[in-house]
């Protein structure tokens, strides 16, 4: 999950998250996510019991400038059945790229391999960022 390994400083992949981050900050693009992403992220810390962790993740995803959280109406939920239905992706996984996709998003940054099957959207894996000609503004 890209948001964790942002949150987290993970070695490898900070440094790419950065740079996401810091454009979504900024303003030079837009970021959407549903709020699955919150409820994985929240899960560690409160199985931890690091209650401060998970006030500030919330704090910091929920006020994030130009990061858009989406709930799973009908649209989104009939549109991640179809994918589900489709790629044979996991819930969680299906209401996020429909989340993306209903809202108009060019890709989907995750760093799950069994989504590149997704031809719905354009699926770039962190790991391949680097030899990709993907810029950030």
């Amino acid at each position: 999950m890209v948001f964790i390994y942002h949150l987290e400083d993970h070695p490898k992949f900070s440094s790419i998250t950065e740079r996401l981050f810091d454009a979504v900050e900024k303003g030079r693009c837009t970021a959407v996510t549903s709020y699955i992403t919150l409820l994985e992220i929240l899960v560690k810390p409160k199985r931890d019991g690091n209650l401060k962790a998970v006030s500030d993740y919330r704090d910091l995803l929920l006020t994030f400038p130009n990061l858009k959280f989406l709930s799973a109406d009908l649209l989104i939920s009939d549109l991640a059945s179809t994918l589900r239905a489709k790629h044979s992706i996991k819930t969680p996984d299906a209401i996020q790229i429909a989340s993306a996709i209903i809202e108009g998003a060019n890709i989907f940054i995750t760093n799950d391999e069994q989504l590149k099957k997704v031809k719905d959207i354009e699926i770039v894996l962190l790991n391949e960022w680097k030899g990709l000609d993907i810029s950030i503004k």
